[in-house]
C-alpha cells in the first residue's frame, strides 16, 4: 500500500472512531508544540490503551515513558475511582505538562509519577512485594531497555495480565535486514523471544509503529496453538 494511501486510511479511521475531548485534544496539542512531540503516543492509539484498560477491568498500571502524560491521561480516565497508574520517566520537565490536564480530568489521585530510571521503580516495586499484583503494563521507553523492561512487567502483573509494548515495528526498520543499529537490534530481538516465550499468549498488530499485546497465561493454562 503506498505511502499515501496509509495516510488517507489513517486519517479516515481518526475521522470515524476517534473520540477525544476538549482536554485530551488540549494536552496533545500542548505536545505537538514541543520538538520531540514524535514520542507521543498517535490518538487513536491512546484510545485503544484504554479501550483495553476498561477491557480486562484494570485497577493497577505500571506505564514505562511518561512524556508529557497524554497516554496516562487516557488510560488513568479508564480506570475506576480506586484505581492507579504508577508511570515512570526521568523527565520532570515534560511531565509537568501534563499535570494540568490530569487535574482538569479529575485523575490526578490515581497518578503516581515516579521520577528515576523506570528499572529502579520496577526493582523497587517488586523487592515491596507487588508481583502478581499489576493489571496492565504499557512499555514505551528506550529500546534498549525492553527486554529488562518486559521481564519486571511481566513479573509485576497478575495472571491474565496484559503487557502492552508500542514501537515494534520501528518504522519497518526491523524487517529491513539492511538496517542494524543498537535500537532496531534490540526490538528485533525481543519480537523473536516474544514468539517463544511460553509464559505468554502473543500477539503483533500492524497498526501505528508496531503494538504488541502479550497476555500472562496462569500456570497450567494451555498455549493457543
Amino acid at each position: 500500500m503506498a505511502t499515501g494511501e496509509l495516510g488517507v486510511i489513517e486519517q479516515y479511521v481518526v475521522d470515524v472512531s476517534l473520540r477525544e475531548d476538549d482536554i485530551a485534544h488540549g494536552l496533545r496539542m500542548a505536545t505537538m508544540e514541543l520538538l520531540a512531540h514524535g514520542m507521543c503516543a498517535p490518538p487513536a492509539e491512546g484510545q485503544l490503551l484504554g479501550f483495553l484498560v476498561g477491557l480486562i477491568s484494570a485497577k493497577n498500571i505500571v506505564e514505562i515513558g511518561t512524556f508529557t502524560g497524554y497516554s496516562t491521561l487516557l488510560m488513568a480516565r479508564a480506570l475506576p475511582a480506586d484505581g492507579r497508574i504508577v508511570t515512570c520517566d526521568v523527565s520532570s520537565e515534560w511531565a509537568e505538562i501534563g499535570r494540568p490536564y490530569w487535574d482538569r480530568a479529575g485523575v490526578t489521585d490515581r497518578i503516581r509519577l515516579e521520577l528515576r530510571p523506570a528499572l529502579e521503580t520496577l526493582d523497587a516495586l517488586l523487592a515491596g512485594g507487588a508481583a502478581g499484583t499489576f493489571d496492565l503494563a504499557f512499555i514505551d521507553a528506550n529500546k534498549n531497555n525492553y527486554a529488562d523492561y518486559y521481564e519486571r512487567c511481566l513479573e509485576l502483573l497478575r495472571p491474565g495480565g496484559l503487557v502492552v509494548l508500542d514501537n515494534t515495528l520501528w518504522s519497518g526498520r526491523v524487517a529491513r535486514s539492511d538496517v542494524s543499529d543498537s535500537d532496531t537490534d534490540a526490538l528485533r530481538a525481543l519480537n523473536l523471544a516474544l514468539r517463544d516465550d511460553e509464559r505468554v499468549e502473543l500477539s503483533m498488530l500492524p497498526v501505528f509503529d508496531g503494538v504488541t499485546l502479550a497476555y500472562k497465561r496462569a500456570g497450567g493454562e494451555p498455549r493457543v496453538p
